[in-house]
């Protein structure tokens, strides 16, 4: 599949992640931004922004050659509504720098760095691919510690036992 296809099919599966993703950002309430389950595991709020801000990761790899971790800005924690909106906004930003690629933009060299130092380095095209599946992990990981704070959980590829109409038989 050539880069413009891919780049097209990749912006329509990350756009079906989005209602469920919104859902699970809304419900993250400011209070417990800073509670996680164990010393070793991230804070909520970290989680939930990381979670918000891998679609701009997209843009980004699509648009240039490196990320630096230590160095990459991050948004400040917010609510969880302002979480969902910054969220959709980086699918759109996304999904619109996705749709203007073009045959080859996507075979050019990326690197991931920490502090300068090369962590990973593929093409752009295998950096894209990965990024919704490490969104999907991360929402994966919020909808745990929203269980385990009795947040209800939104359904997100089927019925959650948080719906009013799924019937547990």
């Amino acid at each position: 599949m050539n880069d413009k296809a891919f780049a097209q099919e990749y912006a329509k599966e990350l756009a079906a992640e989005v209602p469920s993703t919104t859902k699970c950002l809304e419900r993250i309430p400011l209070e417990k931004f800073d509670w996680k389950p164990h010393e070793r595991s991230m804070q909520l709020g970290y989680l939930a922004l990381l979670t918000g801000e891998i679609p701009r990761w997209i843009t980004h790899i699509i648009l240039q050659p490196e990320i630096d971790l230590a160095t990459f800005a991050h948004d400040q924690q917010k609510t969880g509504q302002e979480l969902a909106g910054l969220f959709n906004k980086n699918v759109n930003d996304a999904v619109a720098t996705l749709n203007n690629v073009a045959d080859g933009d996507l075979e050019a060299k990326f690197e991931l760095k920490t502090n300068g130092q090369v962590v990973l380095s593929s093409t752009k095209r295998e950096q894209v691919a990965q990024c919704i599946n490490h969104m999907v992990h991360h929402r994966g990981q919020l909808t745990v510690y929203m269980r385990l704070l009795n947040i209800a959980v939104p359904s997100i590829y089927g019925p959650s036992a948080d719906d009013k109409n799924f019937s547990s038989k």
